[in-house]
């Protein structure tokens, strides 16, 4: 049972009980009439083959309140994206992949890199990043939900609770956070957030003092949960991040555009459980080895736009008060996995935090060679005044790679 507790500066909707879900939708679909939603689903094409896509395709089939949905495949042939358009040809909503390997949108890219608009690397933020331009060149919707397309504990009540706040008429909330608890069956999960996030803001906190973005971030339940909805204005102006700071950068973006009493994080699921990155520590460039360095950057990156100084001695001294703070959360998180009967290795959990002390100085010192260095896609507005046919290129490429598969 969720707790009542407000705190920090944003609002938190908890899940006190466990409402009728048909209750939710048929006051979505109401609403839905004045203020449509669309739903985006970034994947990979692996994740068509595994055990949770076919499952959530499945359940959104009556999310009928959702009135588009946009599908993201990435590292697809053609040969995939036309089995990739039948796997989801049961959705009943409107709906339309970007086939971004496909020479459509690979010629799109190739416009907007003239004019040094293109997202430098694959990967999920220029994924998400497209899928939000074609939500806006569209225009059938006002807001924009996300949820990733590996969640294997997966029910359609979850982007019910993502729309509800910023959908509801007289809500002022223009952007939300979903939260959760990750754990499997036996195991306490969530490691980057766990041993990552928490430590190295409670280390901030003892540097830098009463902060306002670190008083922000803090009142995240699950800072790195990658669900989340926001409006059509959001989505015109944010910069989104390309690299694994994606969901700390759209909290920074949130936070830049807006106050926090227009935020709010909504209780999205009891457990939470999808595919795990490996700790990857013998190459820092991919796993959770490259997820924690780009986690660190995106907080460098945003204190120091906020007027903190990084140098060397502060990298010192943060490394230490984080790795304390982290290796004395051990001690809590596992009378809290004992008390719930699972489990937690306390080796594996200190070789995750020798590994995110080793990223950590790896970010600052890339920091500070580079403090300019910025992974952030322009924004859509920006986009549009630089490229100005920009969406009727990008809805033709769509709909051409539609046609040819007979898609309607």
């Amino acid at each position: 049972m969720a707790d009542f507790i407000q705190n920090g500066s944003i609002t938190t909707l908890h899940n006190l009980r466990n409402r009728n879900l048909e209750d939710f939708e048929r006051q979505l679909h109401t609403w839905g009439r004045e203020r449509p939603m669309a739903l985006v689903l970034p994947s990979l094409f692996s994740e068509l083959e595994g055990p949770a896509l076919d499952h959530i395709v499945e359940q959104l089939r009556a999310a009928t309140y959702i009135r588009q949905i946009i599908i993201g495949l990435d590292r697809a042939d053609e040969g995939q994206f036309r089995h990739a358009v039948e796997f989801f040809a049961r959705l009943p909503q409107e709906h339309r992949i970007l086939w971004h390997d496909g020479p459509r949108l690979r010629a799109v890219d190739r416009v907007l890199a003239e004019a040094d608009l293109a997202p430098p690397e694959p990967g999920k933020g220029r994924n998400v990043w497209y899928c939000m331009g074609y939500f806006l060149a569209s225009d059938l919707c006002k807001s924009l939900a996300l949820h990733d397309c590996d969640i294997l504990t997966y029910d359609r009540g979850l982007p019910a609770k993502l729309f509800y706040p910023i959908a509801h008429p007289t809500f002022t909330y223009k952007f939300c956070k979903g939260y959760y608890f990750r754990a499997s069956d036996t195991k306490l999960n969530g490691r980057v957030t766990r041993l990552l996030v928490t430590p190295l803001l409670r280390a901030l906190k003892q540097m830098f003092g009463d902060h306002e973005f670190l008083e922000y971030i803090d009142s995240f339940r699950y800072p790195l949960a990658g669900e989340f909805s926001m409006v059509w204005d959001l989505v015109h102006s944010i910069r989104i991040p390309s690299d694994w700071g994606l969901e700390i950068g759209v909290l920074s973006e949130a936070h830049r555009l807006y106050s926090p009493q227009r935020i709010c994080q909504v209780d999205i699921a009891d457990a939470y459980d999808h595919k795990h990155q490996d700790l990857s520590a013998d190459d820092m460039s991919r796993g959770l080895a490259k997820m924690s360095t780009d986690i660190c950057k995106a907080f460098f990156r945003k204190l120091a736009i906020t007027g903190v100084v990084f140098n060397r001695g502060v990298l010192r001294t943060l490394k230490a008060a984080y790795y304390r703070t982290a290796l004395d959360l051990v001690e809590q998180y596992h009378a809290d996995a004992d008390y719930n009967g699972l489990t937690l290795d306390r080796h594996l959990e200190e070789r995750a935090i020798e590994l995110f002390t080793e990223t950590l100085v790896r970010a600052g010192n890339d920091f500070l060679k580079n403090p300019h260095e910025t992974p952030f896609l322009p924004s859509w507005n920006r986009v549009v005044s630089a490229v100005p046919d920009i969406y009727e290129r990008l809805v033709d490429a769509v709909e051409a790679d539609a046609m040819m598969t007979g898609m309607r």
